[in-house]
């Protein structure tokens, strides 16, 4: 079945940096669009950024971009997020999945636990 499992979460100031990794399991992973969503307290997940299978393509919400970097390795199974410039509001918790390129909703139904992310000001 598909599992996902994110980490590299943490506490950092507004400003800083964090790198989310996603280990992806139970489906052939080069065959997908991945994509990383968020959730933040008292609101909806949300799209946040997607590669194609490949590498080739990237997609940002206007929100990120510019700042975030999506990116995979499909040796490793892994998807990577990398973050700079953080902002409070960039506080959530992260998830990754495949992703439907064209509405970038999520593909498969199971989530992974996520990874919290908490940028202080």
């Amino acid at each position: 079945q598909v599992q996902l499992v994110e980490s590299g979460g943490g506490l950092v100031q507004a400003g800083g940096s964090l790198r989310l990794s996603c280990a992806a399991s139970g489906f052939t992973f080069s065959d997908h669009a991945m994509g990383w969503f968020r959730q933040a307290p008292g609101k909806e997940r949300e799209f946040v950024a997607t590669v194609g299978s490949h590498g080739g393509y990237t997609y940002y919400v206007d929100s990120v971009k510019g700042r975030f970097a999506i990116s995979r390795d499909n040796a490793k199974n892994t998807v990577y997020l990398q973050m700079n410039s953080l902002k409070p509001e960039d506080t959530a918790v992260y998830y990754c999945n495949a992703v439907l390129l064209g509405n970038y909703i999520a593909r498969f139904g199971s989530w992974g636990q996520g990874t919290q992310v908490t940028i202080s000001s």
